[in-house]
């Protein structure tokens, strides 16, 4: 299974790609896509959505993990991580590849055991589940971590829609 983790964000965007199984995790890829401030949001947009089609034509995964984040403090914070999620959600309905949300509290649980595991041990995790050695970005660790949560989460899914078809 190929899973794109996204961890959305209208100046920086993380996409990490893994291959495999709960069990056996492959780093295939990972971007920080940014765009400029003085961007009109329309080139903004139009960015994010090119860059996360073609990484979906070319790495063709099997489902895509997204952060999925309330944002109750900051209003326009919200309203633009808001616009690339829309974003990313039209390229993953454009390519037919279904969408999984984790919150921030479940992909910390699901690679580091508590929903209360900083951001160090998120990234150290990521590179030790994935033997990634280099430095980079935080938005990309996050999306690698969110790609790694639905390979651990995708057992569970895959059994609850056997039994729902049943």
């Amino acid at each position: 299974m190929i899973v794109l983790g996204v961890d959305p964000g209208l100046a920086n965007l993380g996409l990490g790609l893994v291959e495999g199984d709960v069990r056996k995790a492959r780093h295939l890829h990972h971007v920080c896509l940014t765009t400029e401030s003085a961007w009109v949001m329309p080139r903004r947009l139009q960015y994010l959505h090119g860059e996360v089609s073609r990484l979906l034509a070319e790495y063709r995964p099997d489902a895509v993990a997204i952060e999925d984040q309330i944002l109750r403090r900051q209003a326009d914070v919200a309203f633009k991580v808001g616009q690339a999620f829309g974003v990313v959600q039209l390229a993953c309905a454009q390519a037919g590849v279904p969408i999984h949300a984790y919150g921030p509290m479940q992909v910390k649980r699901s690679l580091v055991g508590t929903g209360r595991a900083d951001k160090d041990q998120v990234i150290y995790m990521v590179k030790a589940t994935l033997g990634v050695r280099e430095l980079f970005n935080n938005h990309a660790a996050d999306a690698l971590a969110l790609a790694l949560t639905h390979l651990a989460h995708q057992p569970m899914q895959a059994a609850a829609a056997r039994l729902a078809r049943a």
